[in-house]
């Protein structure tokens, strides 16, 4: 039985999908020893003058040197977290087609943590994206806003695929400039942007950084075709799912080239969110999303 048919079987078995993650979640929770997600502890608010005898502490020394005043920072406490799951809709990921396995895969790992997030009274947004923003939610922790998200996501999970192309660099520059708060940002896709441009790509991603927020980034992929190239060793007519090109090609005489070209990519991409503190997950569909998003929860969990 295909990754599709499981996901859909199961939902029907539940009624929708709201339901099924909800399952998932309390599935994880047992997994989890403390809470793999948390507020940003402190976020500045303004300057206030310092008064003789307090702790020197958070005495602002920049601020002495030009006025020749001591002023002290005064913060907020951010207790709860605010998160946006952005999820690429474009047509790659739709593959494989008999499965939609990388739409299945997530679509579901983006309703648990959606569902997570609420149960930790915190606030959530969905955007899905192709080569611009499709769906953009407020930021709310209610379960009725995050009720909406999963019927969004449900939506998506049984609609048929479009000709929509991948514009990841512009719609994560777009959002950076967008989101003013420090946020976690999680992104699910396959990344196969304009694949000629790449620093395109890294610099979008270093963006949110540079703002501030916390970002994973699930790199969603089949990988035994898409990394590995394994197909049977015949003649075959392999079809753009974003331009609709086709080109016919058999495997044996492309795999080597092939697989340098894209191991490239794939290595250069794990390095700069590497380099840029972004938490890189492998998602190989063929993992299924339930042991891909368990284990990254439990590793998280346990570094905070």
């Amino acid at each position: 039985m295909n990754t599709r048919q499981l996901d859909l079987a199961k939902i029907r078995e539940f009624g929708n999908l709201e339901f099924l993650a909800k399952q998932l979640v309390e599935g994880f929770i047992t997994g989890l020893h403390k809470s793999p997600f948390h507020g940003f502890s402190v976020e500045f608010a303004e300057h206030r003058l310092y008064n003789t005898g307090e702790s020197t502490r958070h005495i602002d020394w920049k601020v002495y040197a030009k006025t020749d005043r001591l002023h002290v920072k005064r913060y907020e406490e951010e207790t709860n977290l605010r998160c946006h799951i952005l999820l690429d809709t474009s047509s790659s990921m739709y593959y494989p087609e008999e499965s939609y396995g990388k739409m299945t895969f997530s679509i579901m790992a983006a309703a648990s943590l959606a569902n997570l997030l609420q149960r930790q009274k915190d606030a959530v947004s969905l955007c899905t994206f192709s080569d611009q923003i499709e769906v953009q939610t407020a930021v709310k922790s209610t379960p009725s806003h995050v009720h909406k998200i999963l019927l969004e996501l449900d939506n998506l999970l049984h609609q048929s695929k479009s000709l929509k192309k991948t514009s990841v660099a512009e719609v994560v520059h777009l959002l950076a400039e967008k989101i003013h708060k420090r946020s976690l940002v999680v992104i699910f896709s396959d990344m196969f942007d304009d694949l000629e441009h790449t620093e395109q790509l890294f610099s979008a991603l270093q963006h949110l950084r540079h703002n501030l927020h916390e970002v994973l980034l699930f790199h969603v992929t089949d990988r035994r075709t898409e990394e590995e190239f394994q197909f049977e060793d015949r003649p075959y007519e392999f079809i753009d799912l974003e331009t609709g090109d086709r080109v016919k090609v058999q495997p044996s005489q492309v795999r080597d080239s092939y697989q340098q070209y894209v191991k490239k990519f794939y290595q250069d991409l794990k390095l700069k969110c590497g380099q840029y503190k972004i938490d890189f997950i492998e998602a190989d569909i063929n993992q299924g999303y339930d042991p891909i998003l368990l284990s990254y929860l439990v590793k998280r969990s346990k570094m905070k």
